[in-house]
């Protein structure tokens, strides 16, 4: 005798058909588009129950949740800023819900100070600090904070010596980068304009600004942006003698960026000469300037520019026009590597300026150094692993050192030092953290064919590092915006290996893993590129043998839960269960709620009637059939987001729920006073662990063992 098909919290089904460019598009789910609409509440509520219900029958759940907290229990340090005598640098201890804000008088104060912490300004743990830029001398701290997930955050200025806010709150920014100015009396940032005098427009129209501390934010000085496109985001940087400006316009999440120069020293600072280094152009640039650069002293820019896996190149900043023909290659472009970060050191005891640049080499790590006169590579930075490294900062202005991050699947982040002189890089004294277990892990990289031929990556993570036995699988990627999925320490991914599962890792097109023509090969028209490298990922796993059929589950959040909400339509019998997270699901309409307009360069729009076709073609929510025997889903949203809006799994839930045939539960747990990102150590716990036990139980995996 079969098993019955569930019975699920009634949603009213519309029969809503609209002709959009020849094509007719359904969407009888529209009314759960209004959060706060009585029916959706009334169903919302009747969900929650469901969830709580089917969680409270997850007998193993405590047991993914003790295994989740104590391989997550690692003291972090990101890595530091150093300004005139003061370091500052963010710490969080095991144990600790959110990261603080520590300073300290560089060289003799090895412990430091709380500066900053967001557990004091809100006990309740849901505000976060967004960003935060002390100024040149280290005497003043900017620094953004948001509440409730929204990334919404107000700004304000603190005095480092006495903890004492001496400016803001400044609303409508958004993590913006700060540009101070020598003094500390003024800074560069970006805001939204005002949605009471631009309504339905403010969020997305933006704009630089020059503010000066103590004064009211209403009376800043526009510096850049009007006449521009509403969906453009900007970044700003000075160089800490204060004598050069930067500004970064990109369109949306685009890869093409606008970038221009000033020099401060001409003129009031509130009216900066911003002349176009690049503009117009299809390319992603970053400007790279240091401190005591005259106009015929060079600056370096890292772009893609002619070199679509990244170089850099030189230009002098008196010299007109500033555009490429100007340039003057320095690190030429690698055919096996992408270019992922540059920094740049200049001081007295080296003889030439060096760029201290970041490569991946099939997914993997490289640091290199290049002296940026001659054009030529000094040497390799040896690390301690396979692995990722990020968040570079520089040392004090004029120095020798720089600091980055250094991360795999079994090593928590940990803060290296760059000594030039040297040419190795250490651990940070003050990164004191303990590395935890190693074991139980082994990390593989595999290739293999995607559908058209074109060879793909992927990590596989086991207790052996070889497919000797099948066993429940657990497969993810992301395959947008150009973003690498490299190797990183996540305690979801032990937590499963260690359980006797595999964790696969894979590097699709659309994200960065081979450069720009990789994102491209997997965005806007080619987006079935990243669907069918996924569903060979799925395929290698059990070839292979690692798994085997009705064993393999994936998983996927933000961009990654557009992936799973592809593969899920596209072929449901191949999985046990799916963990679909802060999802794009209906990509007819996506561009309409959250932070959907700025993402048309990377997804398309439905208002191009030659794209219309392919965002229909694929979108998950309307390529749910009825009768169709889904596997077990989990939805996962947060009611503060504001980039993806919880509609999408509101509308896909409703929908497989009245299509599905199976047997497995279809879930929506909407999680409170959270947003995309951010959250507390206990509730990231929470979350990870819930989504594991869903997982392993339609997947066959046993709970970890009882620590």
């Amino acid at each position: 005798m079969n098993p019955q098909p569930r019975r699920y919290p009634h949603a009213e089904r519309l029969d809503l058909v609209e002709e959009l460019h020849g094509l007719r598009v359904p969407d009888p789910y529209r009314l759960l588009e209004d959060a706060e609409s009585p029916g959706t509440l009334h169903w919302g509520a009747q969900q929650e129950a469901l969830y709580e219900a089917e969680r409270a029958s997850w007998a193993d759940l405590e047991r993914w949740r003790a295994e989740v907290a104590a391989i997550d229990a690692v003291d972090r340090t990101r890595s530091p800023k150093v300004r005139g005598s003061r370091v500052f640098w963010l710490r969080q201890d095991a144990g600790r819900e959110h990261p603080v804000l520590m300073v300290a008088e560089a060289g003799t104060d090895p412990a430091g100070r709380v500066l900053l912490d967001p557990g004091s300004l809100d006990p309740s743990g849901r505000t976060v600090l967004d960003a935060w830029e002390p100024s040149v001398e280290g005497s003043l701290l900017a620094f953004q904070v948001s509440r409730n997930g929204t990334e919404d955050s107000l700004l304000r200025v603190l005095d480092v010596a006495t903890g004492q806010v001496v400016d803001g709150p400044v609303d409508r920014v958004r993590r913006s980068s700060i540009g101070w100015l020598p003094g500390g009396g003024a800074f560069y940032y970006v805001r939204n304009l005002d949605p009471r005098l631009h309504p339905g427009e403010g969020r997305y129209h933006r704009r630089v600004w020059l503010h000066r501390v103590g004064t009211d934010p209403e009376t800043d000085a526009l510096v850049f942006g009007e006449g521009r496109d509403r969906t453009q985001f900007y970044s700003v940087s000075v160089t800490a003698d204060g004598r050069w400006l930067g500004v970064t316009a990109t369109l949306g999440t685009g890869r093409g960026t606008d970038l221009y120069l000033a020099d401060l020293s001409a003129g009031p600072p509130e009216r900066p000469g911003l002349r176009p280094v690049q503009e117009g152009m299809d390319a992603a640039t970053r400007l790279h300037a240091v401190p005591g650069t005259g106009p015929r002293d060079p600056v370096w820019l890292r772009t893609d520019r002619g070199a679509a896996r990244g170089r850099v190149v030189a230009c002098l900043p008196d010299e007109l026009p500033l555009g490429p023909s100007a340039w003057r290659e320095v690190v030429p472009e690698r055919p096996d590597a992408v270019l992922t970060h540059l920094v740049v050191l200049s001081g007295p005891r080296l003889e030439h300026p060096l760029g201290l640049a970041a490569w991946t080499r099939n997914t993997v790590a490289e640091v290199t150094v290049h002296d940026l006169v001659e054009g030529r590579l000094i040497g390799t930075v040896p690390l301690p692993g396979t692995g990722a490294v990020g968040d570079f900062s520089a040392g004090p202005p004029g120095g020798h050192e720089a600091y980055f991050a250094y991360t795999d699947f079994v090593t928590p982040p940990q803060v290296l030092r760059f000594d030039a002189l040297t040419g190795r890089a250490t651990r940070w004294e003050r990164d004191t953290a303990d590395a935890p277990d190693a074991g139980g892990a082994v990390t593989r990289q595999i290739a293999f064919p995607s559908r058209d031929g074109t060879t793909v990556r992927m990590f596989v993570i086991s207790p052996t590092g070889r497919p000797d036995v099948p066993r429940p699988a657990l497969l993810t990627g992301y395959g947008g915006f150009g973003k690498t999925m490299s190797p990183r320490y996540r305690a979801q991914v032990l937590a499963w290996v260690r359980a006797g599962g595999v964790f696969a890792w894979a590097g699709l097109r659309g994200g960065g893993e081979e450069g720009e023509a990789w994102h491209l090969a997997g965005s806007g028209k080619n987006k079935e590129n990243t669907f069918d490298d996924f569903a060979a990922a799925g395929d290698r796993l059990v070839e292979e043998g690692w798994t085997e059929p009705g064993r393999l589950s994936v998983m996927g959040g933000s961009n990654g839960g557009l992936l799973v909400g592809a593969a899920l339509t596209r072929e449901p019998e191949k999985y046990a269960a799916v963990v679909c997270a802060a999802p794009l699901l209906d990509m007819v309409r996506y561009e309409r709620s959250g932070l959907g307009p700025s993402w048309t360069p990377e997804y398309g729009s439905a208002q191009d009637p030659a794209l219309l076709p392919v965002l229909f073609g694929y979108s998950p929510y309307h390529r749910v059939v009825p009768g169709t025997a889904y596997p077990a889903v989990l939805l996962v949203a947060a009611d503060g987001d504001t980039r993806t809006d919880p509609l999408h799994a509101r509308k896909m839930c409703a929908a497989l729920q009245h299509a599905s045939s199976g047997t497995g539960p279809v879930l929506l747990r909407l999680e409170r006073g959270v947003g995309h990102g951010d959250r507390s150590a206990s509730r990231a716990v929470a979350l990870q662990a819930e989504c594991l036990a869903f997982l392993a139980r339609h997947a066959g995996l046993p709970a970890p063992r009882s620590r």
